[in-house]
């Protein structure tokens, strides 16, 4: 019988669910959108049982169009967004908002509600956080907890078990209270390399009694936490015999596919609704603005590194929109049947053949949602530096353009800090929304100066959770034997050295924009004191 693999991936606005073979070819793959739930001021929230229902059709859907049999299907693997799920006892959902909506269970990993208890953790200046580059991120999930503990201590207290999203959905699916060594090492703050949480760290903030509310079973990556429920197996349309692995980050499960066959120096950058840059060394290395060194936490007895930036995908959407030539922009690619992003190439391409630099005057600075790293700053902001009163097509393609390069001049200041801080990094692999624009591969070979490869299939991160599964059910005894049968490389975009020039003075008014904007912080908040 040939066996198969399922990789389950729960990105931050839907489920993707595909079927892979030991030679990782794609069967079948199917998505369905999930919700999102926007607060102001910075609260996002989602519904466990809105993201259950959807990866239960997914996978069924998969099933459906291999044309298998699910007694082929001998494991599944689930990753997701690093947001946090809250369970009260006999697995009912615990409302996370002022709203006291149940359904409203997950505090999603964009949510920036926790800011003061970001800053509270950081002042402890415990041993600990110099895994997590210094200081934690508002992003983790000890900010959010320890929120909800202040403002909703009866709903904290009513709390059985706080996961992490890709947990969940373990537990969902085996009823194992188990958790991850990828998700708690990365978000919650564990020390792998100790097996233990900082307990300093946790009676600095009162949060002792949080290990109460987190799985006792803490399962490598790689290893199986069990195997599916009768009844979940028949929601799955899957048999009870088939495999669970221990859970993963999304990105930490795209990082997977693209380094484990060819661990040392190669760079993973995974990108979507943000980005991460993901690289593992035998030794610790830590890089200040830079998560980790984690331990284990993505690839076997290797330490990692993990870079971001928390808006990307989302970045380049949200400016597009903006425009006054959106509507026609979008009303276009409707009835031509393609993405606005083929258009708006077509448009960048019309405008370089005018101009050689389009954006030599307009400058951009990424942190719209806050810099994650190097700077680890959640309050920084965008910037935009150049506008003139150009409006319609050229105004969007330069706009657009000059969003492209900013978020790679971010990606270059992430390389740059980790390679200052003994980082080796010999190769970049590329896996996501950008590996489908060709423009934006184009301006991270140019604005990084280095070669961007990419992976034969299209969706890595759901081959990465496919991945895990087929090596938690021993399919194949390591993560490099896996990722050579199951991962090729496809194409290569060289970086053109003509434009270097061009590409580190821009990185330069890259890096002022953020100086300067610390500046004008200061200014203001001078006169907030005073008055």
């Amino acid at each position: 019988m040939t066996k198969l693999f399922v990789g389950v991936d729960v990105g931050s606005a839907s489920v993707r669910a595909g079927i892979f073979t030991t030679e990782g070819t794609r069967l079948a793959f199917s998505v369905r959108p999930i919700q999102q739930f926007h607060y102001q001021p910075n609260r996002v929230e989602q519904s466990s049982s809105d993201i259950w229902q959807q990866v239960c059709t997914t996978v069924r859907e998969a099933v459906s169009l291999a044309g298998v049999q699910p007694q082929q299907v001998v494991a599944i693997g689930f990753d997701a967004t690093c947001s946090l799920v809250a369970v009260g006892d006999c697995g009912q959902p615990v409302a996370v908002g002022e709203e006291d909506n149940a359904d409203h269970d997950i505090v999603m990993w964009m949510d920036h509600r926790a800011g003061e208890e970001t800053q509270r953790i950081n002042e402890t200046n415990d041993s600990a956080l110099q895994y997590v580059g210094g200081q934690v991120s508002i992003e983790m999930e000890l900010p959010k907890i320890l929120w909800l503990k202040k403002h909703y201590p009866e709903r904290y207290a009513s709390t059985w078990r706080f996961f992490d999203l890709a947990d969940y959905l373990v537990w969902r699916a085996t009823g194992v209270d188990a958790a991850g060594v990828c998700t708690l090492t990365c978000k919650w703050n564990y020390l792998a390399h100790e097996e233990s949480f900082s307990q300093s760290l946790l009676e600095s903030v009162e949060l002792t009694d949080l290990v109460n509310k987190i799985p006792t079973d803490i399962i490598h990556v790689g290893q199986a936490v069990g195997t599916l429920r009768t009844d979940v197996a028949a929601q799955l349309g899957l048999t009870p015999n088939a495999v669970v692995a221990s859970g993963l980050i999304d990105a930490h499960a795209g990082g997977l596919a693209l380094v484990a066959a060819a661990p040392e120096a190669n760079l993973a950058i995974i990108s979507g609704t943000s980005n991460c840059h993901m690289i593992v060394s035998p030794e610790p290395k830590s890089v200040p603005g830079v998560w980790g060194p984690y331990f284990a936490a993505m690839y076997p007895g290797w330490w990692l590194n993990e870079g971001g930036q928390s808006a990307a995908g989302a970045l380049v959407d949200w400016t597009v929109m903006q425009s006054d030539a959106w509507p026609a922009l979008n009303g276009e690619a409707a009835a031509l049947g393609c993405s606005v992003y083929q258009i708006l190439n077509q448009w960048v391409a019309e405008l370089e053949e005018a101009e050689k630099y389009p954006t030599h005057q307009l400058h951009i600075l990424a942190d719209h949602h806050g810099n994650r790293s190097p700077r680890s700053d959640a309050s920084a902001t965008g910037m935009v530096a150049g506008l003139t009163l150009e409006k319609g097509q050229s105004a969007l393609a330069r706009l657009y353009l000059a969003t492209l390069q900013a978020i790679a001049y971010g990606t270059r200041h992430i390389i740059d800090t980790m390679e200052q801080n003994g980082q080796q990094i010999e190769s970049i692999t590329l896996c996501g929304g950008a590996s489908k624009n060709p423009l934006w591969l184009r301006e991270y070979a140019n604005a990084t100066g280095r070669a961007i490869h990419l992976v034969e299939e299209e969706d890595a991160v759901t081959l990465g959770a496919a991945l895990n599964g087929a090596v938690a059910c021993k399919a194949f005894n390591s993560f490099s034997t896996a990722a050579r049968a199951m991962v090729r490389l496809n194409k290569t975009i060289e970086p053109d050295h003509t434009h270097r020039s061009f590409h580190d003075a821009k990185y330069q008014v890259y890096l002022k924009m953020y100086q300067d904007q610390q500046h004008y912080q200061a200014v203001m908040q001078q006169y907030l004191v005073a008055n």
